[in-house]
């Protein structure tokens, strides 16, 4: 069943940009990765101008879902695996580079209106969908990759996802040391990942291999968790919205850049009548200890300690809980979805390993995207990380 058309906002009143054209020697689109930043602490909002209770389509229950997967499921029908396919044989024979792929040299014309349906349903509903049933098996590691991209670039623009310049990610096990926060992505091992949202406006998912146990996926509607905690933590509620937190870079940043960014956990979009948006990774703030052990930054909180186990906890209680298959696409919205997954153990080799390939999506503020107090708000790759001028790359495979 189709997701439920919702309304796109008006285009921004405002403009928030800055200049990220960039040599097409470099970026085959001519456009960079805007990458991290902090916010425009002057547009932050203080919370007695945040809602007491938000409503509408954004916010959704677990049990609403959780027998009823025709409203959040889309099987692909053998029509619009063969457009997929078609199109797909059509920009591998073409031999153009899986980073220069975009709606123009990527035709959907039959499935592309079902597309911008569920792109506004991201954007502004309920912000997630799961496809069903893409023949990766059949189709093999590369043409699945320009499948699934081919079909991101109807959602929003590739962003890149880490400091080698990857805008095709690979969420798979490759043996690095869980424990050492400060420096390892908890995708390249097989812990477990907290309740987050990425670095992008929208994340997909696609599972090309499942592990022998665990690996599933949860999410919640940041709405519905903040609903909660207004009912019974508002003092947790209240310190969510300080800008007193600090997310770790990791190292992935560019000349001049500092080590962390200051932000807050949720805030408003910019304008009159803002939506509450998101931004959160429990692993990122509790990795600064090098930092302020050194008293660059102030440690975390006594208060700040209990408000993170408190939002993991209502994360918990309230989530989704599902089960990638092999072929299963999951799209979300960063603004109103967080995420989490189970710690998993992969089949004995020579059987292949967990394996989901990621896709960062972005969403401009004149395309429909979120109104936020980013000064990238309004450029067409805002957000993901960018370190300096490395360019992207869409390996097949995890490196």
């Amino acid at each position: 069943m189709p997701p439920a058309l919702t309304e796109t906002p008006a285009a921004a009143s405002h403009l928030l940009s800055t200049n990220t054209t960039a040599p097409k020697s470099i970026f085959p689109d001519g456009i960079k990765t805007s990458g991290q930043h902090p916010p425009l602490y002057d547009q932050l909002k203080p919370y007695s101008s945040f809602p007491k209770e938000i409503t509408g389509p954004t916010v959704w229950k677990a049990e609403e879902y959780i027998n009823n997967p025709e409203r959040w499921t889309h099987p692909f029908s053998e029509d619009e695996i063969a457009e997929i396919s078609q199109t797909a044989d059509k920009f591998l024979a073409d031999a153009m580079p899986l980073t220069g792929i975009s709606k123009n040299n990527f035709p959907l014309p039959n499935f592309s209106r079902f597309l911008g349906s569920m792109r506004a349903e991201l954007l502004n509903g309920k912000g997630f969908i799961l496809f069903k049933g893409l023949p990766v098996a059949a189709w093999g590691l590369r043409k699945s990759a320009v499948a699934y991209m081919g079909l991101g670039t109807y959602l929003g623009y590739f962003v890149s996802q880490n400091g080698r310049g990857h805008v095709l990610g690979h969420v798979k096990d490759l043996g690095e040391d869980a424990t050492q926060i400060d420096k390892v992505r908890i995708y390249r091992t097989n812990a477990r990942q907290y309740f987050h949202a990425d670095d992008s406006d929208v994340v997909g998912l696609l599972c090309v291999a499942k592990a022998l146990e665990g690996g599933e996926s949860d999410i919640v509607s940041s709405h519905h968790v903040w609903n909660t905690l207004q009912q019974e933590h508002p003092d947790v509620a209240e310190l969510l919205t300080q800008p007193i937190w600090y997310f770790d870079r990791k190292g992935e940043t560019s000349k001049g850049q500092e080590e962390w960014i200051r932000t807050s956990v949720f805030y408003l979009e910019t304008g009159d009548s803002g939506r509450v948006y998101a931004k959160w990774d429990p692993y990122y703030i509790r990795s600064l200890t090098r930092f302020s052990d050194a008293g660059l930054i102030p440690p975390l909180s006594p208060a700040q300690i209990r408000a993170a186990t408190l939002l993991e906890d209502t994360c918990v209680r309230l989530s989704l809980h599902m089960i990638l298959e092999i072929g299963d696409i999951q799209f979300l919205s960063n603004a109103q979805v967080l995420h989490a997954r189970t710690a998993y153990k992969d089949y004995p080799p020579p059987a292949p390993r967990r394996h989901l390939m990621r896709l960062w999506l972005s969403t401009p503020e004149d395309e429909g995207g979120w109104k936020l107090p980013f000064h990238d708000s309004n450029e067409k790759k805002r957000g993901g990380v960018q370190v300096d001028n490395t360019a992207p790359v869409a390996p097949e495979d995890a490196e």
